[in-house]
Order: C-alpha cells, then sequence, then structure tokens
C-alpha cells in the first residue's frame, strides 16, 4: 500500500466550539483551519503536531456517521488516516487482500484531499481513512 505516514487522527466531538479550548489552552496547539464538508456532514477543525495533523469532527446532522458514533461509542477517537501516494490503487490492494470497503472509490474530504475509508470490522476494529 506505501503508506508514508500518519496523515491525521480523527477525533469525533459533540461541539468544536467547546474542544478548542482543551486543544489551544491545555495543550498549546493552534487550530489552523475550520470548514464544514457538507456530503459528510461534518465540520471540521484541523491542528498540527509535527508531519500529524488532530482533525475533530462535529456533526453537522444527526444522520452523519460521526453523529452515530458519538451517540453509539461518546465522544473520542474516531478513525486514523494515513497518506498514500495514489487512494484507488490503495483501495484495490485492500480490496484484494480481503479488506471490507466503505468506499469503493475515492471522494472529497476536508482540505481538498482525496480519500476513502475502509471498514472497521476488517481492520481490527479501527475505522481507518486513506489520503492523498
Amino acid at each position: 500500500m506505501n503508506i508514508s505516514h500518519i496523515e491525521h487522527l480523527g477525533i469525533a466531538v459533540k461541539s468544536i466550539a467547546d474542544s478548542l479550548p482543551y486543544y489551544e489552552e491545555v495543550l498549546g496547539l493552534k487550530c489552523y483551519s475550520i470548514e464544514e464538508v457538507a456530503d459528510q456532514k461534518v465540520k471540521t477543525a484541523f491542528f498540527k503536531v509535527g508531519q500529524t495533523k488532530i482533525e475533530l469532527l462535529e456533526p453537522t446532522s444527526e444522520e452523519s456517521a460521526v453523529a452515530r458514533f458519538i451517540e453509539k461509542r461518546g465522544e473520542g477517537v474516531h478513525h486514523i488516516a494515513f497518506a498514500v501516494p495514489n487512494v484507488a490503487d490503495a483501495l484495490a490492494s485492500a480490496e484484494a487482500k480481503g479488506v471490507q470497503l466503505i468506499d469503493k472509490s475515492p471522494r472529497k474530504g476536508a482540505e481538498g484531499l482525496n480519500i476513502a475509508f475502509l471498514h472497521p470490522k476488517t481492520t481490527k476494529g479501527v475505522l481507518t481513512e486513506l489520503c492523498s
């Protein structure tokens, strides 16, 4: 699959506004971007920690996957995202090795990245995102 690095860690939160003080005032990180990803029904906030980013995910609809996650499990780590050279190629490689795909092809995500998710049923319980 040729993963180059952890692109980001996704953390589900009920409210970005309520979460910012912890990340900025306690941890000393600086939020550099907040954007809405309408088709995923989320608002995101990003922080850099070295080469890796932290992505806060706030649901904008009760029907969003993040809202369902928070309802089931509460706030917390939602997914890990790996940087790959080509998401479509990485998906094909994962599927050929028996991994169940959530996304059959890449789609646009936050920060203009091409993204796709692998199902946690076949990734040892970890929702895995591929990004390029």
